[in-house]
């Protein structure tokens, strides 16, 4: 992984620990996770600047909801945050040529 990977790669991780702990009444449970992680993502966190680029939000959501099923698909044994940032850097780099 590149130093945006690995950058990408700790937001996420932050994003989904900071989900949990909002969503800790239900620990953790929200079908809309999604739109959860891409409005902070794009909101409140450097994701932007570290791509580049300000992905629409509807297409972040898009993305982290397939990125979810292949995961799962998968099941890669590197952890989910480090699959999903190398893929989140590639697709919006490919889309700001």
């Amino acid at each position: 992984m590149n130093d945006s990977s690995t950058r990408v790669a700790a937001l996420l991780h932050e994003a989904g620990e900071t989900h949990h702990l909002v969503f800790r009444i239900v620990d953790g449970d929200d079908p809309d996770w999604a739109s959860w992680y891409a409005d902070w993502l794009l909101n409140l966190s450097e994701l932007p600047q570290i791509l580049g680029t300000t992905p629409v939000r509807s297409e972040l959501v898009w993305l982290l909801v397939t990125l979810d099923k292949e995961y799962t698909k998968a099941k890669p044994e590197i952890p989910w945050a480090q699959w999903y940032a190398e893929r989140v850097r590639k697709h919006f780099a490919a889309t700001t040529r």
